[in-house]
């Protein structure tokens, strides 16, 4: 069974089960203020009767800073009571804090950096808890990563001396999740190169993935063109209702699996374990991984250029198979011999609608192949992938690309590569 390989997320996507919670790095308690101002030198005084809703969101928020970084050094040096300190033992926070604290330990945070979006908002339905939107920079593995963000929102109880967290909220933006580790209690298994993680009842598949990723991250690395691979690949493992969830979910029903941009040149990977077969994991892996070494920070937005964003992928997935054996040959001859409602035979207009049969999206995986194939045949890997950055990380122009990596013309060029995919056996 062969497996559609997800298009990976573009700006926004290439694509916090309850609560994710917000946790200072590094930051000193007597060091507040709002995200974009100066601290002020003179803290908010404790709120009387009579002062306004801002006099009292103030002195809220900062006693939330203190808060929040005394539960960042909790964290980092693996104090789970210091970490649920800051909730409200009888809310739903706290179950919610003391599960993700160990998903977060197990994962190797490194860093974690909140800030407020703003003053805490008072809630309409109840005037003792307040709303706060946090923006938190964080790293798995390396410490010194340059973090990536997400936002989430949290309610706090004002109803003694300090306020105690209540309630965490999924961060819901297209970018940002919810993330695997904010909803789901998961597995960890932490090696060279990857970190993966599975739902807890398949954690007795972590050692092989884990083998599979390592020997992935190897040819992945191989397709980082500027340079620079990632500090770290971080793969997650989706039984259907995560995969329902993840990352607001909604893929087409035939995506494998994806790279999904998370901020700060990094892109998650995430596995569709749905009709996956073990034999198929290797392939996608390095498909996926190759997304997350090859894209630019930005991700891929131009449609027209999917068929060398996919035929990379496709060509490290495929592991040096020879050509015969690839196993999407029947679907790129079924493609190429529909006359109408199939591929008009340019590859700026290869990418299959989010509708397609699995025959069609397959057939345009494995065009997007062999194009990448016979470039790298013919002119060498090395210059496929100058081609790939002078197009997909430069922006530059296929003609201009073309006559500058491989001296010839993009138009001749073209042409001869749909050619070769028509003799392809």
């Amino acid at each position: 069974m062969w497996v559609a390989l997800g298009v990976v997320g573009v700006l926004l996507f290439c694509g916090m089960p309850a609560g994710l919670v917000a946790v200072l790095i590094a930051r000193t308690p007597e060091v507040v203020g709002l995200p974009g101002t100066v601290a002020s030198a003179t803290p908010a005084r404790s709120p009387e009767a009579g002062d306004s809703i801002e006099m009292t969101a103030a002195w809220l928020g900062e006693r939330i800073d203190v808060l929040l970084a005394q539960q960042a050094q909790a964290l980092l040096r693996g104090d789970e009571q210091g970490f649920l300190a800051v909730a409200d033992p009888t809310s739903p926070a706290a179950a919610d804090l003391k599960r993700q604290f160990n998903v977060l330990r197990a994962m190797k945070v490194a860093a974690w950096d909140p800030s407020r979006n703003g003053p805490p908002a008072q809630m309409t339905n109840n005037t003792t808890e307040w709303r706060v939107l946090v923006t938190i920079e964080h790293c798995f593995v390396v410490p010194e990563c340059r973090p990536g963000p997400v936002t989430i929102g949290t309610r706090w109880a004002d109803r003694g001396p300090q306020p105690r967290l209540v309630a965490v909220e999924p961060s819901m933006s297209g970018v940002e999740g919810p993330r695997p580790w904010e909803v789901t209690d998961l597995a960890v298994a932490v090696g060279a190169r990857t970190v993966v993680a599975v739902p807890q009842s398949v954690r007795s598949q972590l050692p092989d993935l884990l083998k599979t990723a390592e020997q992935a991250a190897t040819v992945a690395d191989r397709y980082a063109v500027d340079g620079s691979p990632p500090d770290v690949y971080r793969i997650f493992y989706a039984l259907k209702p995560e995969w329902d969830r993840w990352y607001g979910g909604g893929r087409p029903v035939w995506t494998g699996g994806y790279a999904v941009g998370i901020g700060g040149g990094r892109f998650d990977v995430v596995l569709n374990s749905d009709g996956l077969h073990r034999t198929a994991i290797d392939d996608l892996l390095r498909h996926e991984m190759t997304h997350a070494a090859s894209l630019p920070e930005r991700g891929h937005a131009s449609t027209g250029n999917w068929w060398l964003v996919e035929g990379i992928a496709e060509y490290a997935g495929a592991g040096g198979r020879p050509v015969k054996e690839y196993e999407r040959l029947p679907d790129v001859v079924r493609l190429l011999g529909v006359r109408s409602g199939g591929w008009n035979g340019r590859l700026e207009s290869l990418e299959p609608p989010t509708s397609s049969e699995d025959w069609r999206v397959s057939g345009s995986y494995g065009v997007g192949y062999l194009a990448a194939r016979y470039l790298a045949d013919r002119f060498s890997e090395e210059r496929l992938l100058a081609f790939f950055k002078a197009v997909v990380h430069d922006g530059r122009a296929e003609a201009d690309a073309s006559r500058e990596v491989f001296g010839v013309e993009w138009s001749t060029l073209h042409e001869e590569c749909v050619a070769y995919l028509r003799t392809a056996r």
